[in-house]
C-alpha cells in the first residue's frame, strides 16, 4: 500500500448507513460531552480489563459502576484513579480497570453522566477471529480468486533488471494483492507468510478446516491457515525459481488507475491491456522504470525473508509433503546465500511517483532467516550468523520514535529474537529478552503519559505498527513470564477494537455487530458493496500527515468530525487512503495476534494442556472422569458397566476399532451404551504414533494416521456415533506429541489423555514384568493420597482404567472401582464423562 491518487466519483457522498448511527457508543443525552471507549470484542476472563472515560469538558468523576447489562444491576464500584489529562480532542481521560472482575457476563459501565456500549466477559470473546481474518486473505488472493470466483493477473510476467533479457516471460502468477491496488511484494508476502505459518505452529488448536485448498468451501483435511501460508508460499517460490535468480516485485504504481475489480483489471504496462505486468528482478541496485527510483542498496532485506518464510515451511511440511519440503528448504538456503552475497535494503521500485516502501534496515530479516535455518538443519553456523545479526539492532528502530518513512523498519517487530530465544542457552536467552524490553520500554515511556497508552506513532499503517506492537509484548512476556507490560499489551488490542478516541473497531467485521469500518477504501466494498470480513485497515495518522496528502477527498459527512484532532485523525470513508484502506500484511500479522489470544483463553479456562492434548478439567470443580481405554481385552467391560450402574456413574470409554470390530466385544458393547457412557476412539489398530524416547519421532506419516483414524470412526458410525457425538479421541498407548494433537485437530477432534500424578496408569502390568508391576492396593492408595496431599486435589482428573488386561494378571484393578467410587463419593466427588468434564 502506497500512497496513491485516484479518480473518485461523488456518488457515494449521498450513501446513508442507518445501522452504523445505531452501532455507535450509546451517548446518554442529546449532546453528550464525554464517552468510555471499551474493547467492543470484550475481556477474556483473566485479562486486564480496562476502559478509558474520555470528556471535552473539566469535571471528572471520582468513580466508576460495573453494570449487570441482563438485571441492570451494579456489580462492582471502584474509584477512577488518577486523571491522565488531555488526549486529541478530550480535555480530560481516565483508566477504569476493572480486572478484578472475573464473571462471564454481559456488562456496560457507567462513569459521571458516560455509559458504554454493552461488552462481554468470557473466555471466549477472541473464539474464531483468527480464522475470520483468513477471509480477507483469500479475497486478497491474485491467479485464482475463491471470493469473486474468477481468475485475474494470470498473465504475469515480463521480468525487468534481470540477468535474462528485458521483457522474458515467466510465471509468476498466484500470492496476494498487497491492498486496494493489485500490486505485489515479496517485502510484504513473505512477511504475511511467516506470519501465517507461525500462527499454525504456535497455536494450531485454533484453527479450523472450512475451505478448500484453493479458497473454495469445503474440508480438504488441512487447516485453512496452512492452505493460506502455502498460496504464499508457492509465489515465492515462482519468485525465487533457481537458487541465483531472485525477483522482488510484480507491477508498480501504474496500477494506480482508479477502482475496479482484479478480474476486470486491464491496465496497460507497456505491452497491452492485461497482457502481464512487470517483474522486478532484485539487483540489490537502485531501480524504477520512470521518473523516480527507489535507494536500494543491496538484497539482504529481502533475501532474509525469503529465507525465513522458506525455512519455517520445510520444518512444518517436513512430515506430511517431504518432496516440498525438500524444495522449500533448498531455497531458504539459496536465498539466504543470495543475501550473505549483497547485504543492504531491496526498496519497491516506484515509477510515476515518488512513493515507495523505504525500508532502512536489513539485519533484522536476515537474523530470522538464519535462526529458521538453524531450527530446520542444526548447523551451528546459521546460528553463530544469527546471533551477529541480531546485536546489530537490537530494537526495532520505530520503537520510542515519533515518527518514520513509511515501511522504513519493516517488520515492524523482529520474529528473530524470539526465534532465537528458544534455541539457545539461558545467558542469550537473557540477552535477547533484554532486546524485547528495551523496545518496549522505549514505547512505554510515551504511552505512560495519556489516558490510552498508546505509544506508537500516526505514521501510515498505524494499526499495523500496533499490532506488532503487541505481538513483541506477548512474545517478550511468553519468553520472561514478566506480566509487567500486560496492560500495554492488552491496550494495543483494546485500541484496535474500539478503545480509541472514535469507539471504532479498526477490523472490517469484527465484532459482528459492533461498530467497524464500513466505507474502507476498496475496490470490491465500493464498487459492488462487497464485504471486507477480517481486514485490518491502516489506521489513525497524524492531522500534520493528513493535511498534506495529495487526491484525498472525503465522500460523506464525517460522523466522526467531534473526535478528530490536529494530534491525529481517522475517516470511515471511501475517499481516505491513508487510514481506511486494509492491509494484506496488516491482516496477516493480526491473525497471529488472534490466534494467540484465543489460545491464551483457552488455555486460562481452568484445563490442563500438555503437547497440544487436554489432560485434566476444571480445577477448581469436584468431578472427576473415569476414562476406560480397551483394544485387544474386554474382561472387565460387563463387571465395570453393572458397577457404573449401580454407583449411578458414567464412564468415557475410548476403544479401537479392533474392539469395536471383536464379536466377542459386542454385548459389553451395547451394555456400555445402552447405560449412557460416552463411547469414542482410541484409534484403528492401536498404532504407536512416536518413538518413546525422542517423542517428536513419528513412526506413522500424516497420511497413515488420517485413514487409520477414518477407519476407526467407521466403526464407530455403525453405532450412529459420528465425530459430534466423540469429539474426543484419547489416542493408543496414551502416546502422542505435539503433531498428532494437531492432525486431530484437523480431523475436528480434540486429543484428550488421562491425568498423571496416580498410578492408575499401570493397571495393565503382570508380575511377569518385574520391577513395572503395580498392584491394585497400591494404585488405589496412590489416587486416594493424591487426593489428600495435593491442592485441588482430584478435581478435574480424568483417571485411567483399563476394559481388561492380560491374563497374567489376576489383581484385576477394575475390582477396586465400587469401593473407589464410594470413596471418592463421600469426598464430594461427582463422577461425569469426559464431555461433561470438559465443556
Amino acid at each position: 500500500m502506497i500512497e496513491k491518487r485516484i479518480p473518485f466519483t461523488n456518488s457515494i457522498a449521498a450513501i446513508t448507513c442507518c445501522l452504523a448511527l445505531l452501532l455507535t457508543a450509546f451517548k446518554p443525552g442529546a449532546n453528550p460531552t464525554a464517552w468510555i471507549r471499551i474493547n467492543q470484542l470484550g475481556y477474556p476472563i483473566k485479562s486486564v480489563k480496562v476502559a478509558v472515560w474520555a470528556s471535552m469538558g473539566d469535571n471528572i468523576p471520582t468513580t466508576f459502576q460495573l453494570v449487570d447489562a441482563k438485571t441492570n444491576k451494579v456489580i462492582f464500584t471502584a474509584n477512577t484513579g488518577k486523571p491522565y489529562g488531555s488526549y486529541g480532542p478530550f480535555k480530560q481521560t481516565l483508566r477504569l480497570n476493572f480486572s478484578v472482575i472475573k464473571t462471564a457476563g454481559s456488562y456496560y459501565l457507567n462513569c459521571g453522566d458516560a455509559r458504554s456500549r454493552v461488552f462481554r466477559i468470557n473466555d471466549d470473546v477472541y473464539a474464531g477471529t483468527a480464522d475470520f481474518g483468513l477471509n480477507y486473505m483469500r479475497q486478497q488472493r491474485s491467479g485464482f480468486n475463491p471470493f469473486l470466483k474468477d481468475s485475474c493477473h494470470t498473465t504475469d510476467g515480463y521480468t525487468m533488471y534481470g540477468p535474462m533479457p528485458d521483457s522474458s516471460r515467466i510465471n509468476v502468477w498466484g500470492g496476494w494483492h498487497d491492498a486496494t491496488d493489485y500490486l505485489q511484494y515479496v517485502t510484504t508476502s513473505a512477511n504475511a507468510t511467516y506470519h501465517l505459518l507461525a500462527a499454525y505452529r504456535d497455536f494450531p488448536a485454533v484453527f479450523t478446516d472450512k475451505c478448500l485448498a484453493n479458497g473454495i468451501d469445503g474440508a480438504n483435511g488441512t487447516a485453512d491457515i496452512l492452505d493460506e501460508a502455502r498460496w504464499g508460499l508457492d509465489w515465492l517460490l515462482k519468485m525465487h525459481p533457481r537458487k541465483d535468480w531472485m525477483f522482488a516485485q510484480l507491477a508498480d504504481d501504474r496500477d494506480h488507475f482508479g477502482f475496479r475489480l482484479p478480474n476486470k483489471d486491464m491496465v496497460d504496462y507497456g505491452v497491452g491491456p492485461g497482457k502481464g505486468r512487470p517483474v522486478y528482478f532484485a539487483t540489490g541496485k537502485p531501480q524504477g522504470l520512470g521518473k523516480y527510483k527507489n535507494q536500494t542498496t543491496g538484497v539482504a532485506s529481502v533475501a532474509g525473508k525469503f529465507t525465513s518464510a522458506f525455512a519455517l515451511g520445510a520444518t512444518l511440511y517436513a512430515h506430511n509433503d517431504a518432496a516440498y519440503a525438500g524444495l522449500l528448504g533448498s531455497r531458504s538456503v539459496s536465498a539466504y546465500q543470495l543475501g550473505l552475497a549483497k547485504p543492504g535494503v531491496a526498496q519497491t521500485a516506484p515509477n510515476r511517483e515518488p512513493y515507495y516502501y523505504e525500508e532502512s534496515n536489513w539485519t533484522d530479516d536476515m537474523e530470522l532467516g538464519a535462526a529458521g535455518l538453524y531450527e530446520l538443519t542444526g548447523d551451528r553456523k546459521y546460528l553463530q550468523q544469527a546471533l551477529t545479526y541480531s546485536k546489530a539492532e537490537k530494537v526495532t528502530p520505530w520503537m520510542g520514535a515519533d515518527t518514520a518513512r513509511h515501511y522504513q523498519w519493516y517488520p515492524f517487530h523482529n520474529f528473530g529474537h524470539y526465534e532465537l530465544a528458544k534455541q539457545t542457552g539461558a545467558k542469550t536467552k537473557a540477552q535477547l529478552i533484554s532486546y524485547y524490553k528495551q523496545g518496549i520500554d522505549k514505547v512505554w515511556r510515551k504511552a505512560s503519559k495519556n489516558g490510552f497508552l498508546r505509544g506508537v506513532p500516526f505514521i501510515w499503517c498505524s494499526n499495523n505498527l500496533t499490532t506488532s506492537f503487541a505481538i513483541q509484548c506477548y512474545l517478550y512476556r511468553t519468553l520472561s513470564h514478566d506480566n509487567q507490560y500486560a496492560e500495554l499489551e492488552q491496550a494495543c488490542i483494546d485500541w484496535l477494537f474500539g478503545c480509541n478516541p472514535w469507539g471504532k473497531s479498526m477490523v472490517y467485521g469484527l465484532p459482528a455487530g459492533g461498530d467497524t469500518p464500513l466505507h474502507p477504501h476498496s475496490s470490491l466494498n465500493y464498487l459492488y458493496q462487497y464485504p471486507l470480513n477480517g481486514a485490518l485497515v491502516d489506521g489513525p495518522v497524524y492531522g500534520s500527515i493528513y493535511k498534506k496528502l495529495k487526491g484525498l477527498t472525503l465522500l460523506m459527512p464525517d460522523k466522526y468530525a467531534d473526535f478528530q484532532s490536529d494530534l491525529v485523525v481517522y475517516h470511515d470513508d471511501v475517499g481516505d487512503y491513508s487510514t481506511n484502506e486494509p492491509t494484506m500484511d496488516g491482516t496477516a500479522s493480526l491473525i497471529y495476534l488472534m490466534a494467540a489470544k484465543e489460545n491464551e483463553a483457552r488455555e486460562n479456562k481452568k484445563v490442563q494442556w500438555e503437547q497440544g492434548g487436554i489432560t485434566r478439567g476444571d480445577r477448581s470443580a469436584k468431578k472427576i472422569a473415569l476414562v476406560f481405554t480397551g483394544d485387544e481385552f474386554a474382561d472387565g467391560g460387563m463387571y465395570i458397566a453393572k458397577t457404573l450402574k449401580e454407583q449411578h456413574a458414567n464412564g468415557s470409554f475410548f476403544l479401537t476399532g479392533n474392539f469395536y470390530r471383536n464379536k466377542k466385544f459386542k454385548q459389553v458393547i451395547h451394555q456400555l451404551k445402552a447405560n449412557g457412557n460416552y463411547l469414542g476412539s482410541h484409534s484403528d489398530k492401536h498404532l504407536l504414533y512416536c518413538d518413546w524416547l525422542k517423542r517428536d519421532s513419528l513412526l506413522v506419516t500424516h497420511k497413515q494416521f488420517t485413514a487409520d483414524m477414518e477407519n476407526a470412526y467407521t466403526e464407530l458410525k455403525k453405532l450412529n456415533i459420528g465425530k459430534k457425538q466423540a469429539p474426543y479421541f484419547l489416542p493408543p498407548y496414551e502416546w502422542y506429541n505435539k503433531e498428532i494433537a494437531d492432525w486431530t485437530k484437523q480431523l475436528g477432534l480434540q486429543l484428550v489423555n488421562f491425568t498423571p500424578g496416580t498410578r492408575s496408569n499401570a493397571d495393565y502390568t503382570y508380575p511377569e514384568m518385574g520391577s513395572k508391576y503395580v498392584d491394585s492396593e497400591t494404585i488405589y492408595q496412590s489416587i486416594l493420597n493424591y487426593d489428600q496431599h495435593n491442592a485441588n486435589g482430584l478435581n478435574g482428573f480424568m483417571l485411567l482404567v483399563h476394559i481388561g488386561t492380560d491374563a497374567r494378571r489376576k489383581d484385576k484393578f477394575y475390582y477396586y472401582l465400587p469401593k473407589l467410587i464410594k470413596e471418592l463419593k463421600s469426598r464430594g466427588y461427582q463422577f461425569v464423562k469426559v464431555n461433561q468434564l470438559l465443556r
